[in-house]
């Protein structure tokens, strides 16, 4: 049932200071209790995960990507303080597809080399790290009507939209805010009441795992299903076949897809191993 390791360590980087922390925070608590220990790096507004890879290039592949990350910034050098490399068996990194062609804009107008180039870099949790892509960008966890939708499969945006797509997002999901996917962090609630809030966040975190996973078959090869072949799913292929089926064509769009449920699909290895 997925990986039960003693001081199993992994981080986790991001881009954002609220929404991808509080995400991962909620998955911890809810699928990672006892099986690994998650420390979590954010960057703070004017650096990203694109600064790091292009620092990594420079030092010909040879950087230790967690002393990188601690000379970044000061909140990453506390979070990462009596850390080295070699405690951390995995590295995973999440990246807004959005925020990517924004910061690239003066030099690759379509994000598309550069971007491509990332993944090859970022593709091996166990060395450099694992990028994973949110499309447009990490509030696509919200983008949903009640869950399960039936209809996600269907959803796309504009790239003209994608500027605006928090707000987007907020108006067009069934609920108001992120709790349907959060464990009570109250400490005055009662225990039966905190044990109902885990077990709907959990099961609606399945829902979207189901969807997401589906999904990101049917934009890599067609069909509307769990992937018989996990490589389906690589972030390579689905970045490939969004920029072949959807961006690079003559509507323009981007198939709305969050990477947080496609990541503990790979990490489990199924999604049965979740429940």
């Amino acid at each position: 049932r997925g990986r039960l390791m003693e001081n199993n360590c992994i981080a986790v980087i991001y881009e954002g200071n609220k929404t991808e922390r509080i995400l991962i925070e909620n998955l911890k608590k809810i699928f990672f209790l006892n099986r690994a220990n998650i420390v979590f790096v954010g960057f703070p507004a004017g650096q990203n995960i694109y600064m790091l890879w292009k620092q990594i290039q420079k030092d010909e592949y040879e950087t230790d990507l967690i002393e990188l990350i601690r000379e970044y910034n000061k909140d990453a050098a506390e979070k990462l303080k009596g850390y080295s490399r070699d405690d951390f068996s995995e590295i995973y990194l999440f990246f807004d597809y959005d925020g990517h062609n924004c910061n690239l804009s003066a030099t690759d107008p379509d994000g598309t080399a550069v971007l491509g180039e990332m993944l090859e870099t970022f593709d091996n949790e166990t060395e450099l790290g694992k990028l994973y892509i949110n499309y447009p960008m990490v509030e696509s966890v919200f983008y949903t009507k009640q869950l399960p939708d039936k209809d996600y499969l269907s959803y796309d945006i504009t790239r003209e939209k994608c500027y605006n797509f928090k707000a987007l997002a907020r108006d067009f999901s069934f609920y108001n805010s992120f709790e349907h996917l959060l464990v009570s962090g109250n400490k005055n609630e009662k225990e039966e009441k905190k044990l109902l809030k885990q077990q709907v966040a959990k099961e609606n975190w399945l829902h979207l795992t189901d969807m997401n996973v589906r999904k990101a078959n049917f934009i890599c090869v067609g069909v509307d299903a769990i992937p018989v072949l996990k490589e389906n799913l690589a972030q390579s292929n689905i970045y490939e076949n969004q920029l072949a089926k959807y961006v690079n064509t003559e509507n323009c769009r981007v198939a709305v897809l969050n990477s947080f449920p496609i990541f503990l699909y790979d990490y489990f290895r199924d999604i049965a191993n979740l429940c």
